[in-house]
C-alpha cells in the first residue's frame, strides 16, 4: 500500500476520533440505524476526516474488514455449530440433570451455574439461555417453590461471563485479534478468571436477589422433557465434546511455550503437524467434525437432517460476524490515520494506563449504546494502535484484551437486548430487572477488570 505522511497535530486528531464516536452513538441510539451501516459509514468519514488521500480510503477500509474476518468468522461459525450440535442432542439438558444429581438440592443454583459455564463456551449467551431455561424453570418448580431468580439468575450470568471473557465468543475473539494478543493465552486466563467473577457476580449475588425478590416460575415452556431427543447422549460424552478443542488449543499454547523455551525444535515435522491441529480454527474444525458423528450421526441423524441443523446456527451469528468485522474497519481506519499513535502520546502525558483507559471507553460505550460487541470492538479498535505502540510483554497485552471486554458488558440496561431477554424470560418487569441483572453485570464488568488489572501488574 502506498506511503502517506499524517500533518495533523495531535488535537485534531483526538477530536476526529471523540466526534466519531459521537456520531457513532448518535446514529446507534437516536437514530436507531444498525451498527454494521454505521461502523462502515463512520469508518469512511473518519478516513476523510483524518487527511488519507482518498485512492487510499476503499483499500484500507476493505482490507482492515477483511484481515478481522479472516480469523474471526471462522471461529464465531464453528463456534457456532459446535454449540447447536450439543444443544440439539439433548446433550445440554443431560449435562445439567447430572450436575444437580451430583451436587444435591441445596446446592442446585450452584449446579445450574456450573451446568451453564461448561455450556457457555461453545454456546453464545442467548442461545445458552434458552436452552437452559426450560431445564432452570423445572429445577425451580420441583425444589425452589416456584422462585426462578435464585435459580436462573445464577446460570444466566455464567453465560453472560463465558460470552464476554473467553474464546470462541465473537467479543473476546474480536478484541485478540484487534490488539494482536496470544488467542491461547486468552483463552487459558479468560477460563481462569471466569469461575471466580462468576462465583461472586453470579452465585452469591443470584442467592441474595433469589431470596429478596420472588419471581413465579413464569409459564412460558411446558415440561422440560418435551421436544427433548429420546437418545440423548451420555454425559461423559458431552463434557468431552465441549474439551475437545480446548485441549486441542491448550497443546498449541504448550508447543509455543516449549519452542520458545528451546526444549522443541519449531521445524520437526511432528511440531509442525500438532501446531496445526492446535491452531483455533482447526481445532474447532476438529470438535464440529467429531460432534456431527458423535452427537449426530451416531445417534441416527444424518444427511439432509444433519445439515439442516448445523445450518441453522449460522444464521443467527452473521449480524454478530458482520459487525465484528465493521469494527476492525473501524480500528484499521483509526490506525492508518495515526489517531492511535496520538492517543498513546496523551495518555501517556495523562498519566492514565491503557488499560484503564481501554476499560472506561468501553464502559462509556457500552453504557450509551447497549451492545457489548459494538463497545468491545469499538473501544479495542480505538485502542490497539496505542497498545501496539507501547511496550508491552504478552500477558499484559492479553490483561488489557480482557479488560476491554469487562467494559462491555457494564450495567446493561434497556438499550440491551440481552437485558430485555433477561427481564422478560424470567418474568420481571423493568424496574426488578435493574435491581437484579443490571448490577449483577456492573459487578461482573468490575470483577473482570480486578483480575485483568492484577494480571497486568504481575506480568
Amino acid at each position: 500500500m502506498e506511503e502517506w505522511t499524517q500533518t495533523l497535530g495531535a488535537g485534531p486528531l483526538l477530536g476526529i476520533a471523540a466526534a466519531a464516536i459521537a456520531l457513532l452513538l448518535v446514529l446507534v441510539i437516536k437514530f436507531k440505524m444498525h451498527a454494521f451501516l454505521t461502523l462502515i459509514l463512520v469508518s469512511l468519514l473518519t478516513a476523510f476526516a483524518a487527511g488519507i488521500p482518498t485512492n487510499l480510503i476503499v483499500d484500507t477500509a476493505v482490507s482492515s474488514f477483511g484481515g478481522t474476518l479472516g480469523s474471526v468468522a471462522l471461529l464465531i461459525g464453528l463456534g457456532a455449530m459446535l454449540g447447536k450440535m450439543v444443544e440439539h442432542s439433548g446433550g445440554a439438558k443431560v449435562l445439567a440433570d447430572k450436575l444437580v444429581d451430583a451436587f444435591g438440592h441445596r446446592r442446585a443454583p450452584f449446579a445450574l451455574g456450573l451446568a451453564s459455564l461448561i455450556m457457555g463456551f461453545p454456546i453464545f449467551f442467548d442461545a445458552g439461555l434458552v436452552v437452559m431455561l426450560p431445564i432452570i424453570f423445572a429445577v425451580a418448580r420441583r425444589l425452589g417453590g416456584g422462585n426462578v431468580l435464585l435459580y436462573g439468575i445464577p446460570a444466566a450470568a455464567a453465560f453472560s461471563v463465558m460470552h464476554v471473557f473467553v474464546p470462541p465468543h465473537p467479543g473476546p475473539v474480536a478484541a485478540t485479534e484487534l490488539y494482536g494478543a496470544n488467542l491461547g493465552l486468552v483463552l487459558l486466563v479468560g477460563l481462569v478468571m471466569a469461575f471466580p467473577v462468576w462465583y461472586v457476580s453470579g452465585y452469591l449475588w443470584g442467592k441474595r436477589v433469589g431470596t429478596k425478590y420472588v419471581i413465579p416460575v413464569p409459564a412460558l415452556f411446558g415440561s422440560v422433557d418435551e421436544d427433548q431427543p429420546k437418545n440423548p447422549p451420555r454425559v461423559g460424552t458431552v463434557i468431552a465434546m465441549l474439551l475437545l478443542p480446548l485441549v486441542l488449543i491448550f497443546l498449541n499454547t504448550g508447543l509455543d511455550f516449549l519452542r520458545a523455551a528451546g526444549v522443541v525444535s519449531a521445524d520437526a515435522t511432528w511440531f509442525q503437524v500438532l501446531s496445526a491441529l492446535g491452531e483455533s480454527p482447526v481445532a474447532l474444525l476438529i470438535s464440529v467434525l467429531v460432534a456431527t458423528v458423535v452427537l449426530g450421526t451416531r445417534r441416527g441423524e444424518n444427511g439432509t437432517a444433519l445439515e439442516k441443523v448445523l445450518d441453522s446456527s449460522l444464521g443467527p451469528v452473521a449480524s454478530v460476524t458482520l459487525i465484528t468485522g465493521a469494527g476492525g474497519m473501524f480500528g484499521g481506519i483509526l490506525r492508518a490515520s495515526g489517531i492511535g499513535d496520538a492517543l498513546a502520546n496523551s495518555l501517556d502525558n495523562l498519566g492514565l494506563p491503557v488499560i484503564v483507559a481501554a476499560y472506561v471507553i468501553a464502559v462509556i460505550l457500552r453504557v450509551a449504546q447497549g451492545s457489548a460487541t459494538v463497545a468491545l470492538v469499538t473501544a479495542a479498535g480505538l485502542m490497539a494502535p496505542a497498545v501496539a505502540a507501547g511496550d508491552y510483554s504478552v500477558m499484559q497485552i492479553v490483561a488489557v484484551t480482557l479488560a476491554t471486554a469487562a467494559g462491555s458488558v457494564f450495567a446493561g440496561h434497556v438499550n440491551d437486548s440481552g437485558f430485555w431477554l433477561v427481564g422478560r424470560l424470567m418474568g420481571m418487569d423493568v424496574k426488578t430487572t435493574l435491581k437484579t441483572w443490571t448490577v449483577q453485570q456492573a459487578l461482573e464488568s468490575v470483577l473482570g477488570f480486578a483480575v485483568a488489572l492484577a494480571v497486568f501488574l504481575i506480568f
